[in-house]
């Protein structure tokens, strides 16, 4: 079976394609990776650079733990090969996959993978997995003048964890601009400080389904004593507990303990305390207790050094040239930057290609999305309004007169389809429940089936906000 490991590797990369929603991201992270041997228990993969190491291990790291175990069998470790320096092969190095993050070695079963899980059998353990990532730490981190601020308060807290200067720390902006990479910078600065602190991770939906079990069990005291224990708790995404009532009457007892002893707090959000809807005010109001930050997009000098930083630790040397195309194009995001560095190596290496602003120009057009209009909840209303002659005010009072209805109805439609706002959300700035949002949009997606003029209407305004 040892010897057939070019075929087992096939198997595995048949369950992982099946796995990947999009074909485009299983050819760009595993088309260029390959067995080169299994044996002893281990399979070693040849792989492009240490990026794709880091993406295995994290990214996609339960969709191969799912594939190894059914295809290799339980037991299995993983050892990855690549060449430092493009495809030189004296630079070549190995790394085993590490431990506990991808340890698909370890056969346990689908309850007891939960991060952190506070419920496992009802007891609190003195050692918990801090869920954070290696890699998103201050030394990879580039600074620049307009992410200079930010970092500097998050380094403080990671260096100085007993101190309350900061807390609760508030750190909010767009997506992909490394908001993550700074709390968990602090977490682990924390724990190079204080290797005994009890620090977690944990995003806002993995919180929210936590507790949900904790309700179903009848174990909330469970769950809150749990939170409670931390010293340091970074919760990314925290506007993703919106309208979630039961979730933040729960975390409300949490956030006053950790606070009043001194614990700290770490939130990230992609809107200020002021912009978040469906929030209770007393927890609004502690949010802002600390230091509220926003994290911006990167400015030119700091998208060239990003790229200068990633492709160099990938053994690639990208020109000014083809640095300059890309800052100059892809302007709000580092994990676009970071997505059009790798799409260019894996481009370059699979067809052999030198790195030119001609090939990364070609890279970006399927890679990013370049410049695209970011629409709001208010900007929608505007143009609904005006699309009916109506005065905003009148869409968010209680009227029934048809015009207004119709308008209010259209709102939650293009709210949903064009903003990542939940119904719930949409319904809180329309003083509405989620039923009648999840109503209005049926009754919108009805109408324009059998009404041509009402579709014609909808795509009006939707064309207008687009332009």
């Amino acid at each position: 079976m040892e010897n057939d490991h070019k075929i087992l590797w096939q198997n595995c990369l048949k369950v992982i394609s099946d796995s990947i929603a999009s074909p485009e991201i299983f050819d760009v992270w595993f088309r260029g990776t390959e067995s080169i041997g299994f044996k002893d228990g281990k399979v070693t993969l040849s792989v492009p650079s240490e990026y794709f190491v880091t993406q295995y291990e994290h990214r996609f790291y339960n969709v191969m733990r799912s594939a190894f175990r059914k295809v290799y069998g339980s037991g299995v470790k993983i050892e990855y090969t690549y060449n430092v320096v493009g495809n030189d092969p004296t630079t070549a190095v190995t790394m085993e996959s590490s431990a506990p993050s991808a340890s698909v070695n370890n056969p346990i079963s689908k309850q007891t993978a939960r991060p952190a899980n506070p419920l496992k059998d009802g007891v609190v353990y003195e050692e918990i997995d801090s869920q954070l990532n290696p890699v998103y730490n201050f030394e990879n981190y580039c600074i620049g003048n307009s992410n200079k601020l930010p970092f500097t308060i998050a380094e403080f807290i990671g260096n100085n964890p007993k101190k309350t200067d900061f807390n609760p720390f508030f750190l909010y902006g767009s997506t992909g601009v490394g908001k993550t990479h700074l709390i968990q910078a602090i977490g682990i600065r924390v724990k190079e400080r204080m290797p005994n602190a009890r620090v977690l991770y944990i995003t806002s939906r993995i919180f929210e389904n936590q507790y949900g079990t904790a309700v179903r069990e009848k174990r909330i005291n469970d769950f809150v004593n749990f939170y409670q224990s931390i010293d340091v708790l970074l919760i990314d995404d925290i506007q993703e507990l919106s309208g979630k009532t039961g979730t933040q009457n729960a975390f409300f007892p949490i956030f006053n303990y950790l606070h009043q002893k001194g614990r700290l707090l770490v939130m990230t959000s992609d809107r200020p305390p002021v912009d978040l809807d469906g929030f209770m005010d007393r927890l609004l109001s502690r949010f802002k207790w600390g230091v509220t930050e926003v994290l911006p997009g990167p400015d030119r000098e700091l998208r060239k050094q990003i790229l200068r930083q990633k492709s160099a630790k990938n053994g690639l040397a990208l020109s000014e040239e083809v640095i300059d195309v890309i800052a100059g194009h892809v302007t709000d995001s580092v994990r676009e930057l970071e997505g059009v560095v790798m799409s260019l190596i894996t481009r370059a290496t699979l067809l052999n290609l030198p790195i030119t602003p001609e090939l990364a120009k070609v890279v970006m057009q399927s890679a990013v999305k370049i410049q695209k209009r970011k629409i709001n909840f208010d900007m929608i209303v505007e143009a609904t309004a005006s699309h009916y002659n109506l005065d905003a005010d009148v869409i968010f009072s209680r009227s029934r007169v048809r015009d207004i209805s119709d308008a209010r109805q259209v709102i939650m439609y293009l709210a949903s389809k064009l903003t990542d706002l939940s119904s719930t959300s949409i319904g809180y700035k329309l003083s509405r429940t989620h039923v009648t949002v999840l109503h209005g949009i049926k009754t919108v997606e009805n109408r324009m089936g059998v009404e041509p003029v009402f579709q014609e209407s909808i795509e009006a305004i939707e064309k207008s906000l687009r332009s």
